[in-house]
């Protein structure tokens, strides 16, 4: 090599560095592979359990309006991780996404079992209010201080199956062996007398087949996806009236998140945000689409009233409600606030 080669050669070696931190989208060309977990059976973008499919139509979307920037691997069916560990993972950096219920992380940062609170949030016009309200709004900075970003705010109602008897008043519970979803959803069946069970919503399936729990409340869309109709005979369906109503929101890790780009930042929150309206037309969907679904199974299908979730959120009250203030700080305002649109 001349001495002039070699000269342009290491001046070229030395510059590389240089030109790789003053270009960042030059490391961007070849798109950024992100991860979305979530528990739910898989699907496509047209069929199967509506959270996948936005999961999947959310990667499609992002993908295409970031020109290939940003592209997505999706892990349904706890296939990447264990349900539980999900949110921990994202707060770490360890997940980028996830779809889980958020009360799930109860344990762990106590003021999210909000997220399923009995008789809190009595349709889903309610719970949409809640983005924009002052309980939405202090929800999501908690949130980015533990290191989650809300990406798509997403409401459920839900049923219960059961094995051995109706489910439709709080006397029914009586010794019965549920599932109720949340810490403090088991507090108000403890109240009425039950014994509780307390898994993911994955796991319903085992334990009722098994004989290990008899009733299970949970989402219309589980009710179906995890083919609950196989082990049940009962069905109180969420149509119309509910007191079980649960947040579940696409979420990403925030450390995640603030390595984008601003433009990548912004097509995230647009893209979530214009997905909402899909979740709640989705999720409604599957609140008729599940009694028909028992009825077909021979199940015996009941449907709540108005009068049926006031007695349920009395108790809700002075348990569940009660319970969740005497937290902390932050649980009791976030309780007020919540309150503040029933």
């Amino acid at each position: 090599m001349t001495q002039f080669s070699r000269r342009h050669a290491l001046r070229a070696l030395s510059l590389a560095p240089a030109l790789s931190f003053a270009h960042p989208l030059l490391a961007q060309a070849q798109g950024m592979t992100l991860k979305i977990s979530h528990q739910f059976p898989g699907g496509t973008l047209e069929e199967g359990d509506f959270r996948d499919r936005l999961c999947r139509m959310f990667a499609a979307e992002v993908q295409k309006r970031s020109n290939g920037g940003l592209k997505f691997e999706i892990y349904p069916g706890s296939s990447l991780m264990k349900t539980n560990a999900q949110f921990s993972a994202m707060r770490k950096g360890a997940l980028d996404l996830s779809l889980v219920p958020l009360s799930y992380a109860g344990g762990e940062v106590p003021e999210v079992n909000i997220g399923l609170m009995p008789g809190l949030v009595p349709s889903y016009e309610t719970g949409a209010a809640w983005k924009n309200a002052e309980v939405g709004k202090e929800l999501n900075r908690l949130l980015l201080d533990k290191g989650i970003v809300l990406i798509s705010w997403i409401w459920q109602a839900g049923g219960v199956a059961s094995r051995t008897r109706a489910v439709v008043e709080p006397d029914d519970v009586k010794g019965m062996k549920i599932r109720g979803g949340s810490r403090e959803v088991d507090l108000m069946l403890k109240a009425a007398g039950a014994a509780v069970v307390s898994l993911p919503s994955n796991e319903i399936y085992a334990a009722m087949q098994t004989g290990a729990m008899e009733a299970a409340l949970t989402s219309s869309t589980s009710l179906i996806s995890f083919r609950l109709e196989e082990v049940s005979k009962f069905l109180t369906s969420g149509r119309g009236q509910s007191y079980w109503y649960m947040f579940e929101p696409l979420m990403m890790s925030k450390a995640v998140f603030d390595r984008l780009t601003k433009e990548q930042q912004n097509i995230i929150m647009t893209v979530g945000a214009e997905l909402e309206a899909f979740a709640i037309k989705a999720a409604k969907q599957d609140d008729l689409t599940v009694a028909s679904v028992y009825e077909k199974k021979g199940a015996k299908v009941a449907d709540m009233n108005a009068a049926t979730v006031k007695r349920w959120q009395a108790i809700a009250r002075t348990t569940a409600w009660k319970d969740y203030a005497d937290k902390n700080e932050n649980c009791a305002k976030l309780l007020k606030l919540a309150e503040k649109l029933l």
